[in-house]
């Protein structure tokens, strides 16, 4: 019986090495999807763009007016969260820019239709944020600027800082990659989450050439140079409210937080879109609906 042990045990303990490798695998495989045509509604222009990521950025330029040439209140990039892609940043567009608006929407490094050997959590698509930025201050000059970024999107935001812009709003953004792989592995191992989630971390080197200490945002979140409204769900298990009042005690005044009753880590515009418009606007409206002198240096 002592002889079958020895052999099953290493055994399963090779068998779930090789089954973590391909599960890491397909979290981190590109995402890539072909879209339609930019909505007409938003006046949109579609454009193409080079990072240091690597990759050929494809996004969509939306304006509030059939004039391009015609000065927006402001301009704000939109990032989506992982195995996303511009298009589910679709509604906070259309309400952006019944706001009067102008927004740049990108896909990441593979996802959507930009091209990408992996997805890195953060890591190369900080260098994606940084080119949506320059587009959008070179299409806008003079104009304030703002981000808006959700999960992945936020997080890559934060690593990309400072952007030397007017404002930035961070929904569901982990503060560290521990924290991000542990809590969604504790929801389908629970108590044994710790193994499972510490062979995964171990495979960020090997496959990514990324160390786990480059993906921690809550090290960065208090040098993003500009106003910051955390928001997030209660309910969230994938970035939990604790770990969002971290992330909101790290940063760096004027800060803001909104922790929503009830919502887990989905679509926060759908939760409410009432008072979405209400905290997520207002708090652009309040940034970058004056022209400071930071803005006019853009």
């Amino acid at each position: 019986m002592l002889h079958l042990a020895m052999i099953v045990m290493p055994c399963l303990i090779v068998s779930g090495l090789i089954a973590s490798w391909f599960v890491a695998g397909s979290l981190v495989a590109p995402s890539p999807l072909v879209l339609d045509a930019p909505p007409a509604e938003l006046n949109s222009t579609s454009f193409t763009i080079d990072s240091d990521s690597g990759s050929r950025i494809s996004g969509w330029h939306n304006h509030p007016s059939p004039d391009p040439t015609r000065a927006a209140r402001g301009v704000i990039v939109l990032l989506h969260g992982i195995r996303g892609s511009r298009m589910t940043m679709l509604g906070r567009a259309r309400l952006l820019h019944q706001c009067g608006y102008s927004t740049v929407m990108i896909d990441f490094q593979a996802h959507g239709e930009s091209p990408g050997e992996a997805i890195t959590i953060g890591h190369l698509e900080r260098h994606d944020v940084r080119a949506a930025v320059e587009y959008a201050r070179r299409e806008h000059p003079g104009e304030p600027i703002g981000v808006l970024g959700v999960s992945l999107g936020g997080a890559a935001a934060v690593l990309a800082s400072p952007l030397n812009i007017d404002a930035l709003v961070l929904e569901s953004v982990y503060p560290d990659i521990n924290s991000a792989v542990r809590n969604r592995v504790a929801g389908k191992w629970g108590l044994l989450a710790s193994i499972p989630t510490s062979i995964l971390i171990a495979q960020l080197q090997p496959r990514l050439g990324i160390s786990p200490d480059q993906l921690r945002p809550i090290d960065h979140v208090p040098n993003v140079g500009c106003p910051v409204f955390l928001v997030s769900g209660r309910a969230d298990q994938h970035t939990t409210a604790t770990e969002t009042l971290a992330m909101f005690a790290a940063a760096a005044d004027p800060k803001q937080l909104w922790l929503i009753e009830d919502a887990a880590h989905v679509d926060l515009l759908t939760i409410d879109p009432g008072s979405y418009r209400e905290q997520v606007v207002v708090f652009f409206d309040r940034y970058l609906g004056r022209t400071t002198a930071k803005s006019n240096e853009h």
